[in-house]
């Protein structure tokens, strides 16, 4: 196809969360990204860009991205925020030049029960619509929990309410490390799942002596050449690389990550 190499791979910022909290790390953290060959980030616990008075406005943030030819491709927003200040969350978007917003899960007011993720899509849905309207997307980024099981409800847990009454307009931001962790084969949630995963978040679970641990992608025990081919065909447009835990530079592996993704030709 002639596009260039990792065209498809974006890099999560919360794996840099500790070199976001001024805009001096953040212009950095940004450059080193834009250096690995990353086009695109997500926005999330960047530190100098929260609160009332923050250090890097949205206006300054998008200027930062156009300097390095980078762009910002989904966020990570607070629930509150959406829900009640949604016209604000619109045009920060709009600014940024963002058309995907996604929350890091379900509030725990809510309860991780079925009858709370329920009642979060019935206040979900006025959002959802308004998102739309602006040109949008909203998704929800599943942990492990969402794969609680509950017998006695007919959905057996908690994602598949998510996936089976969301309805098609709820993006599934879904996390491949988390599902594999709660004992679910990634690519079989995703095939579950087309057209509703335009955004992934991907890490590799390795093993060491203590146990299993967050690692770069393709130096654990992830199968990947099984389960890229899945996320391809069900419409993945982004793979966000988002490792939480790093046990050594955040920057070195997340180019360890670019450097095997970027293998499958994405």
């Amino acid at each position: 196809m002639g596009e260039k190499r990792g065209w498809k791979l974006a890099a999560q910022l919360y794996t840099a969360r500790e070199f976001t909290k001024t805009r001096k790390e953040f212009q950095e953290t940004l450059r080193k990204v834009a250096a690995i060959g990353y086009p695109a980030v997500q926005f999330s616990a960047v530190g100098c860009m929260a609160g009332e008075a923050p250090e890097v406005s949205v206006s300054e943030a998008r200027k930062m991205l156009d300097d390095l030819g980078l762009r910002c491709i989904a966020t990570h927003r607070a629930w509150p925020d959406l829900l009640d200040r949604t016209e604000r969350e619109i045009e920060f978007h709009r600014i940024l030049g963002c058309d995907y917003a996604a929350i890091g899960g379900i509030p725990n007011e809510y309860g991780h029960t079925p009858q709370g993720y329920r009642r979060w899509l019935q206040d979900a849905r006025s959002i959802l619509a308004k998102l739309k309207a602006a040109g949008i997307r909203f998704g929800h980024h599943n942990h492990s929990r969402e794969f609680m099981r509950f017998p006695e409800d007919p959905r057996g847990n908690l994602e598949n309410i998510l996936i089976e009454e969301g309805g098609p307009d709820l993006m599934l931001e879904l996390d491949l490390y988390w599902v594999e962790h709660a004992g679910l084969h990634a690519e079989r949630v995703v095939e579950r799942c087309p057209g509703r995963v335009p955004v992934i978040h991907l890490k590799d679970k390795e093993v060491i002596a203590e146990g299993p641990v967050m690692a770069p992608i393709g130096e654990g025990n992830m199968d990947w050449p099984h389960i890229i081919p899945v996320c391809e065909k069900a419409g993945v447009r982004w793979y966000c690389v988002e490792q939480d835990i790093c046990r050594r530079d955040p920057f070195d592996c997340l180019r360890s990550s670019f450097e095997y993704l970027a293998g499958f030709g994405l």
